[in-house]
């Protein structure tokens, strides 16, 4: 996969406490390409359930390419599996998608089981520790998007990005979602470099690589 070319660094992260998301459930979302285009997913009023938003999606998308046949697609806090799901659509060959909350679990694999995506998985499982026991280099794409308040926990961000690091195969990438801005500065410990960035209301999206000077 052709990597994005560099952009410049965002603001350094503020101390200040994070705000959550405005928008709110709206009951359902939908993907917005590829094979499934047009197809529903049910958003569950769940506390810090805030799917990505369509404009996001659709630049994400426009950075990773529409056809995405043959990459293997980790979305590690799934929801309600927007992000791993439009992978799919765009000719994933694998999707993980992981969610520990078990009426949300349900809830994915019907509709998994309704759009008959036979190439996506769904596990039952705390991220950060999926992450910390899976095989290292076998993902193409990881997609990170803790709930907002994770935030506030100190060190949900930083795990999810140390952990997802290994997991990248060559040329691997890294999606970031958060309600504050990463820069290099702060990613070049974890092994990562900023690709692509912006923002849409109070979400900050990222794309990160694995920096040239980094081990695997």
């Amino acid at each position: 996969m052709r990597p994005p070319q560099p952009a410049g660094q965002p603001a350094q992260l503020s101390t200040r406490p994070a705000a959550r998301s405005s928008s709110q459930p709206a009951g359902t979302v939908r993907l917005i390409g590829g094979l499934y285009k047009r197809s529903k997913l049910t958003v569950a009023i769940h506390p810090g359930l805030r799917p990505t938003p369509d404009r996001v999606r659709e630049t994400l998308f426009n950075w990773l390419g529409q056809d995405l046949l043959g990459l293997r697609c980790l979305d590690a806090f799934a929801g309600t599996g927007a992000l791993g799901l439009e992978a799919a659509s765009r000719r994933a060959s694998t999707v993980c998608l992981l969610e520990r909350d078990p009426a949300l679990v349900q809830a994915l694999r019907s509709t998994v089981q309704r759009l008959g995506a036979a190439q996506v998985q769904v596990q039952q499982a705390d991220a950060l520790a999926w992450m910390a026991a899976a095989t290292p280099g076998a993902w193409d794409v990881v997609f990170l998007d803790p709930p907002f308040a994770a935030a506030t926990t100190g060190g949900v961000y930083l795990r999810a990005l140390a952990l997802a690091r290994p997991l990248l195969a060559p040329g691997g990438l890294v999606y970031l979602e958060a309600p504050l801005p990463w820069s290099d500065a702060m990613l070049e410990p974890l092994g990562l470099r900023l690709q692509r960035q912006g923002r849409a209301g109070q979400v900050h999206y990222h794309l990160l690589a694995a920096a040239h000077n980094a081990a695997p």
